[in-house]
Formats: structure tokens, sequence, C-alpha cells
């Protein structure tokens, strides 16, 4: 597995993972998203506990249907919060062969309050 030291020059911005590969075929398995996200569940900006952390997505990474293709939705405020589960996210997608939208802001109708 590749990796992205947390100082690397790579600009920490918001980005959208999506589920095909740089050949157009979907990634599998189909709730990728959905366990990727629910693995980042603990990332919370007020860091506060509680008995349902593990049932709450992260405002930070959060899933998200685009135009019919599974993505995941990461805010760069994550990065401020633990660099590693950012840089994470980042190798995961270039280990698995995703597509990367790189953004500066994400869309308002696929952002999570906070």
């Amino acid at each position: 597995m590749s990796s992205t030291a947390p100082d690397s020059t790579v600009p920490v911005t918001d980005f959208i993972i999506q589920g095909q590969t740089s050949t157009g075929r979907p990634f599998r398995p189909s709730d990728w998203a959905d366990r990727l996200c629910g693995i980042m569940g603990r990332f919370h900006p007020d860091q506060a506990g509680g008995f349902d952390r593990h049932l709450r997505y992260s405002p930070y990474v959060t899933p998200a249907l685009i135009e019919g293709v599974r993505s995941v939705l990461v805010d760069h405020r994550i990065h401020a919060l633990e660099p590693l589960a950012y840089f994470f996210l980042r190798d995961f997608a270039r280990d698995n062969d995703l597509r990367v939208i790189d953004a500066c802001v994400l869309p308002a109708m696929y952002q999570a309050s906070t």
C-alpha cells in the first residue's frame, strides 16, 4: 500500500471519491461508501463521546449518490482534526484506482450540516 506522508506537499482540499475506477468500472462492494464513512464516524468537530458515536457519520466524510455513482464527500476540515485520516482517504482512493474530484467547495446540496 502506498502512503502519503502527513507533511506532504499535496494541497489540503475538499474532494469527492467516486465509486468508479479510472477505466469506468464500478467499485465493489456496492456498499463501499457506507463502509468507508462508517469507519470515519469517530472524527467529529466537537470530539464529544457518546454511546451512539458508532451510529453517526462524521460531518467531514459522508456518503452521497452523485449522478447515479456512489461517492464519498470529504471535507478538508478533517485534516485539521486528524491529518492521518485525511491521507488515509486519499490513499484509499489512489490504491483502489478510484476517480477523485478535487473541489474547493463541495456542492451545497451534498454538504453535511455541522
